[in-house]
């Protein structure tokens, strides 16, 4: 095993090792006194090299001296004295004490921590270069304990039989390796903590320069008064600040999550200014005219947000090994970057999907009560208020939402108003009074149109789900007899019973009023209702109460018999709130 390494020699090739004056001037044997205690500028990179030599030296003086004491306790355990018979290693550790192991790995964590704190408040610049370069420490810390790791086993079952682990468990030496049991378990001594106990101050000192060098570029370009987001080089700057704050923390999956916290208090940052850019006012809503200077910075705002969550998600699959609470703590605050993304644009999309229902409800202003056209007289395409709907959500992806870089965020977003609209404009349809052969011929080219006229909002039409097939299944209904619409096999399923309900009573006589005509209500406050209770128990229940007060009026005028409609509603009926 070559020479012993007592304590005090393994503390004389820590001194060594971070010696101020060896370091400074590696030239000068003899040391002066007096000199000076920091590394000229142009020696400076000179120091540093020779620190790490150094510090990689004593590394493997610490694992040859580990490797020493492992031999020496192997022996004292196998060995017994002549007389007694009893085994060395129990004599050691009788009546309480320490054994070898335990009191060697003690006394060298000690040692370190001792020495480097000595060290560093002798030398402030040794102190900036072990805080500043602290990753490169940590890992040389990390490989000694991968090369002690073979050790591992002996020095376990030595402390745990003075730290008072229960061994009546038998493992074997490389189950209690491969799990690495003394790290794990709940000891009042972990030997690997002891180890980097002396490193406390300096990854306390980096994670904080860290977070100022992930903080100074957002502070810098959002400056108080600001109204713009960062351009495209200052994005840029910031993302590289972030991967290299990361990168150089993968040495250490303890180190990275401390960074990655880091860099998700920055990804916050940066929000809480974007933030304070957006515009909330009413021209951040309008969707009369072109885009106004608010809403130019507000998708200014969304771009920038969308490049950083994009450029952080494209970081954390490329760093390997990414432990995965590090990377649950940037996708959290990548959330918010999406929530802020959503929040910004809210005001601009309500303000569209409130406008496509306006135009929507218009349909009642149109005639749709005439008949057939005559033979060789064309046919209108579609009704008035389909092409100014058509024109309208054009305009608005032109105009406002073709600005955005994050085309499947506003996709997601503009599929939710085309699945609306498909609803509303089949509610309104179906409330359509008085409805003539005529004007079921222009419906159903609506209904065509209206395919058209949502396309732009969405990737492709049919993926609007449950919309797309209520529009499709519709259609056909507009020319079936009341007996086949209400014996239809999309009702209930695509089509909600009070849906169909509402267009039979287009087919009633004016007496069979439905359930707005009742409470005379206009269609705007019946659609709000029909918004506010989705339930169809509450919708069934109004109707009901419309056909009940059809045939109160019967009854009182003395009629002899209902609308040939009314039967065929009263089964539906029925049938709906069997299975509500």
């Amino acid at each position: 095993m070559g020479t012993y390494m007592s304590l005090s020699s393994i503390q004389e090739c820590v001194a060594s090792a971070l010696d101020i004056k060896v370091l400074t001037q590696p030239g000068n044997t003899r040391g002066g006194p007096g000199r000076a205690m920091m590394p000229t500028p142009g020696n400076a990179a000179a120091f540093r090299a020779a620190l790490w030599t150094n510090l990689e030296k004593l590394m493997d003086q610490i694992c040859a001296a580990c490797g020493q004491v492992q031999h020496l306790q192997k022996v004292l355990t196998k060995k017994r004295d002549p007389v007694t018979h009893v085994c060395f290693i129990d004599e050691i550790v009788k009546d309480g004490q320490m054994d070898i192991m335990y009191t060697f790995w003690n006394s060298l964590t000690r040692i370190l921590s001792v020495e480097f704190q000595r060290a560093t408040s002798a030398s402030s610049f040794l102190k900036q270069t072990l805080e500043g370069e602290y990753p490169k420490l940590l890992r040389l810390y990390n490989e000694l304990w991968k090369r002690l790791q073979q050790y591992s086993v002996s020095i376990q079952g030595s402390l745990a039989s003075s730290g008072g682990l229960d061994l009546s468990v038998e493992l074997s030496a490389s189950d209690l390796e491969a799990q690495n049991l003394f790290m794990h378990a709940k000891q009042d001594y972990d030997p690997e903590k002891a180890l980097k106990d002396s490193l406390q101050p300096y990854e306390a000192a980096y994670l904080s320069k860290s977070l100022s060098r992930l903080f100074d570029p957002i502070n810098l370009v959002f400056p108080q008064g600001g109204r713009n987001p960062p351009s495209t080089d200052e994005l840029e700057s910031i993302i590289k600040t972030i991967a290299s704050e990361l990168n150089v923390a993968a040495v250490d999956p303890i180190l990275t999550l401390a960074v990655a916290k880091n860099a998700a208090k920055t990804i916050q940052l940066f929000c809480v200014k974007s933030e304070q850019l957006l515009c909330t006012q009413g021209d951040a809503s309008q969707v009369i005219g072109p885009l106004t200077e608010g809403q130019r910075r507000n998708v200014a705002v969304v771009n920038s947000l969308y490049k950083l969550q994009q450029a952080v998600g494209k970081m954390i699959s490329g760093i390997t090994s990414f432990p995965s609470v590090a990377e649950q703590s940037l996708t959290s605050a990548l959330e918010s970057v999406q929530a802020l993304m959503g929040a910004a644009v809210q005001p601009l999309l309500l303000s569209v999907s409130d406008s496509v229902e306006a135009i929507i409800i218009t349909m009642h202003q149109e005639d749709f009560s005439g008949p057939l056209s005559a033979p060789g007289k064309p046919e209108v395409p579609c009704s008035l208020y389909m092409k100014e709907l058509q024109g309208f959500i054009v305009r608005v992806m032109s105009d406002y939402f073709r600005h955005f870089q994050c085309l499947d965020f506003i996709y997601d977003n503009t599929e939710a108003i085309a699945q609306r609209a498909i609803e509303l404009f089949v509610r309104n349809a179906s409330l359509l009074r008085p409805l003539g052969e005529g004007g079921k011929m222009r419906l159903a080219a609506d209904f065509a149109q209206m395919e058209l006229a949502v396309a732009p909002l969405c990737r492709r039409v049919s993926d609007l789900g449950k919309a797309y097939r209520l529009l499709r299944s519709f259609r056909p209904l507009l020319f079936q007899t009341s007996e086949h619409v209400a014996s239809s096999q999309a009702v209930g399923d695509l089509i909600p019973y009070s849906t169909i309900l509402h267009f039979l009573f287009t087919r009633a006589p004016p007496e069979l009023r439905s359930p707005h005509q009742r409470a005379e209500w206009s269609i705007a406050r019946y659609s709000q209702w029909l918004d506010d209770h989705p339930s169809e128990k509450d919708r069934l229940t109004l109707i009901r109460g419309a056909l009940e007060a059809y045939v109160q009026s019967v009854r009182v005028r003395q009629g002899k018999e209902f609308a040939p409609v009314y039967p065929i509603m009263l089964q539906l009926l029925q049938k709906s709130t069997s299975g509500v």
